[in-house]
C-alpha cells in the first residue's frame, strides 16, 4: 500500500479504483491526502474518535459537509448519559457500576432496551466511566448537576455540558441548548493535538481494495465543485449522523414516513443517511432495525413550536438569542421563522390536511404519532399522514400571550390566518398539502368540537376535559407536523465499532460510531462519545484490522 500517498491531481472517482491494481492508482496520484484516521462527519462521534486516535499516536483527518464542526451535538441538549461510577456520580453519591449499566440496557421489561445488541451494550458500560473521564481531560466542563434515572437506566446517570463561552462560536444561545459546550471543547482539543478540519467536504463514496472484497482505503469528496480523494491508512469513521432526513432510507424503517416529516437539528444539519448509504454500496449490513420501529424513545416527537417548518428546534434559532452569533443568523436564515411555543394543548385542536380532527391534542404517546400518520381516506397518496394543523382562534393567542407574526410564524406556506374558518381552510396551500382542505368539513369539525366543550366531554378522542371554544376571529392554522428525531438503527457493527458486512465479517478500516450504527438505541450523546472513542483508539493501535 505505498502508493496511499498525497497526490497531486484531483478529478478520479473512488469507482475507478475498484478497477484498478494497486499500482496503476500510484501512477495516477489517485490521492489528494491522506492520514492515518479519517471521520467522515465532524459531529459529537467524529470528535470523540479524532481525539482517541490523536491520543494513540495516528494522524487525523475531518471531513464534514456543514460550514462548522459539531453536527446535531452543536443546538442539543448537552445531555450526556454516562455512568458507571464516574466522578461526578460519586461525587453526588451515586452508586453504580459498569455492570449496573449493561443489566439495565438490556432490560427484557423496557422498549429502549430489549432490541439492544448485548455485546455492544457490554462494550459501552465497560467504557462509560472512562468516557467520561475522556471528556473532562479533553476540556468539557458540566454543570453541577446529575439527573435521572431516564429510560432504561435505574440510577441517575445524566449530566448537561456548560454552554460554550464565545457566543459567535454558538449557532444559538437559548438556555437549554448548550451542545456547543461538549463539541467546541473537543474541537479545540482535537485541533491542538494536530487534527485537520476540512468543512464544506461532502463524502461521495468509500473506497475499497474492491467492490466487495478488501479492506477500506479511503474516501471520495466533493469540495467547491472538485473531486478530492483521502486516504485513510489505519481506519475510517462514519458518523454521519444517522439517516432520519433521508426519505427513501428512512422508510426501509417505516413506510409511513414520507416527505413532509422534518428532522430535529435542520436546518442547521441534516442526518442524510450519506455514511449508511455508502457503506451498504460496499457490503455493508444494517442492525436491530427494529429499534427504529418499537415505539420507545424518540424517533418522533410532537412539536411544541407551531407554525414553522422546523417546529422541534424553531425556538432555539429566534432572533432574539441571536445576537452574539453571526452563525446562528444564518442559520435563521433558513429557518424564517422560531414558531409559537405552546404551553396549553387546551388552546387549540389537531386537524389533519383533510380538516378533521384524529386524536386527543394532549396526549404525545406513539399512539398520537400513529394517528396523526394515519392514512385519511381523503389524501393524493396512501403513505404517510400528511400536513397537521393546530387550528385556535383570538382568545387562544391571547391566553398563551402569542405575537402571531413573522419571524415568530412562517406566513410562506405554514401558518394562516382568516376572519372565519371556512376562509381559513381555503387558504391553506402547503408542499405537502396533496389535496385542498374542504371549508365545510374544518367547519363542521370546530363546530362539533365546541360542542364537546359545552358538555365538557370529548366524545370522538377523549380529551379529559375541553376547556375552550374557537369562536373569536381571526382564526388561525399552523403547521404542527410531528418531527422527526433519533436515528435508533444503523450499521453493524462490532464491539469494537469495526463495521461489519452481510455474511457478519469484518470490513477492514472501516468504523462507525454515533446514529449510524445500529444496535443500541439510547438516546443522546453517550452512546456517540463511547464508540467514537473506541473506534479512534482500535484504529489508531491496530491499522484497521481485526
Amino acid at each position: 500500500r505505498a502508493f496511499l500517498k498525497k497526490g497531486a491531481t484531483f478529478g478520479v472517482g473512488a469507482t475507478a479504483l475498484s478497477g484498478l491494481g494497486s499500482r496503476d492508482a500510484e501512477a495516477q496520484n489517485f490521492w489528494d491526502m491522506s492520514a492515518d484516521f479519517v471521520s467522515i462527519g465532524a459531529g459529537t462521534a467524529g470528535l470523540a474518535a479524532s481525539v482517541s486516535a490523536l491520543d494513540h499516536g495516528a494522524s487525523v483527518i475531518m471531513v464534514d459537509e456543514n460550514v462548522d464542526i459539531g453536527g446535531h451535538g452543536m443546538c442539543s441538549g448537552g445531555q450526556v448519559h454516562l455512568g458507571g461510577g464516574t466522578s461526578n456520580q460519586r461525587k453526588f453519591g451515586v452508586e453504580d457500576s459498569a455492570d449496573q449499566v449493561f443489566l439495565d440496557w438490556i432490560r427484557h421489561d423496557h422498549a429502549s432496551s430489549r432490541y439492544s445488541d448485548r455485546d455492544l451494550v457490554r462494550a459501552f458500560a465497560d467504557e462509560n466511566a472512562a468516557t467520561y473521564e475522556f471528556l473532562i481531560e479533553n476540556g468539557v466542563r458540566f454543570q453541577d448537576h446529575l439527573t435521572g434515572p431516564t429510560a432504561a437506566s435505574t440510577v441517575p446517570r445524566q449530566q448537561r455540558s456548560v454552554q460554550w463561552p464565545v457566543a459567535s462560536e454558538r449557532v444559538t444561545d437559548y438556555p437549554t441548548r448548550v451542545g456547543s459546550g461538549l463539541v467546541r471543547a473537543l474541537e479545540t482539543s482535537a485541533r491542538s493535538k494536530g487534527a485537520r478540519v476540512l468543512l464544506r467536504h461532502k463524502m461521495t463514496s468509500i473506497v475499497r481494495e474492491s467492490p466487495s472484497t478488501g479492506r477500506v482505503l479511503g474516501i471520495t469528496a466533493t469540495h467547491e465543485g472538485r473531486t478530492v480523494n483521502i486516504a485513510a491508512t489505519k481506519g475510517l469513521l462514519i458518523a454521519t449522523g444517522g439517516s432520519s432526513s433521508n426519505v427513501n432510507l428512512r422508510r426501509t424503517f417505516d413506510p409511513r414516513l414520507t416527505e413532509e416529516y422534518q428532522v430535529a437539528g435542520e436546518p442547521w444539519s441534516r442526518q442524510s443517511g450519506d455514511g449508511e448509504i455508502a457503506a451498504m454500496a460496499i457490503g455493508a449490513a444494517l442492525w436491530a432495525t427494529a429499534n427504529q420501529t418499537a415505539e420507545a424513545g424518540i424517533a418522533i416527537s410532537k412539536t411544541r413550536h407551531i407554525g414553522c417548518k422546523w417546529g422541534y428546534n424553531s425556538l432555539i434559532w429566534g432572533e432574539e438569542y441571536l445576537s452574539g452569533s453571526a452563525l446562528g443568523r444564518r442559520v435563521f436564515e433558513h429557518a424564517r421563522a422560531s414558531g409559537l411555543s405552546v404551553v396549553n394543548w387546551q388552546n387549540l385542536i389537531f386537524v389533519n390536511q383533510a380538516g378533521r380532527r384524529f386524536w386527543n391534542e394532549v396526549d404525545a404517546r406513539y399512539d398520537f404519532f400513529a394517528a396523526a400518520m394515519a392514512y385519511n381516506g381523503e389524501s393524493a397518496k396512501l403513505n404517510g399522514g400528511g400536513p397537521i394543523w393546530a387550528i385556535f382562534d383570538q382568545d387562544a393567542v391571547a391566553r398563551e400571550e402569542w405575537d402571531p407574526r413573522p419571524p415568530n410564524v412562517d406566513r410562506d406556506g405554514y401558518f394562516f390566518s382568516a376572519d372565519t374558518i371556512a376562509e381559513l381552510a381555503s387558504k391553506i396551500a402547503n408542499p405537502y398539502q396533496s389535496r385542498p382542505m374542504a371549508p365545510a368539513v374544518l367547519q363542521e369539525t370546530v363546530e362539533r368540537y365546541n360542542t364537546f366543550v359545552d358538555s365538557g366531554e370529548d366524545s370522538d378522542f377523549q380529551k379529559p376535559m375541553p376547556r375552550y371554544k374557537i369562536q373569536k376571529p381571526p382564526f388561525y392554522a399552523a403547521w404542527s407536523t410531528p418531527i422527526l428525531h433519533d436515528s435508533l438503527t444503523g450499521l453493524r457493527t462490532n464491539v469494537q465499532a469495526q463495521v461489519m458486512d452481510t455474511h457478519g465479517q469484518v470490513i477492514l478500516g472501516l468504523y462507525c460510531a454515533g446514529e449510524s450504527q445500529g444496535g443500541f438505541a439510547q438516546h443522546g450523546l453517550g452512546r456517540c462519545l463511547v464508540f467514537g472513542r473506541i473506534a479512534g483508539r482500535h484504529a489508531a493501535l491496530n491499522g484497521g484490522n481485526a
